[in-house]
């Protein structure tokens, strides 16, 4: 696995780790039972510690990332070589 695709495969690790860790520890308005007078979105989080929650989700990522590189560097598990035996190629 090159650079570039080890790059794209982190990235993609890494958002889906986010996706996971950003309701985590949040507390809507409603839940705070704070009234939101201006006519914003109750379900909105109070505090939402994203610049926290990038952090986390950047070393958290890692550990997915680590398992998935090892097991391509390692060729524990074998991909069929998708070009291979194709008509006019």
């Amino acid at each position: 696995m090159g650079p570039a695709l080890s790059f794209v495969v982190y990235l993609t690790l890494w958002w889906i780790v986010f996706l996971a860790i950003l309701p985590i520890g949040s507390t809507s308005y409603a839940e705070a039972g704070i009234d939101k007078h201006d006519g914003g979105d109750p379900g909105a989080p109070v505090n939402p510690n994203i610049k926290r929650k990038l952090i986390t989700t950047t070393w958290v990522a890692i550990i997915p990332f680590a398992v998935v590189w090892t097991v391509v560097y390692f060729h524990l598990i074998t991909l069929p070589n998708l070009g291979a035996g194709a008509p006019g190629v």
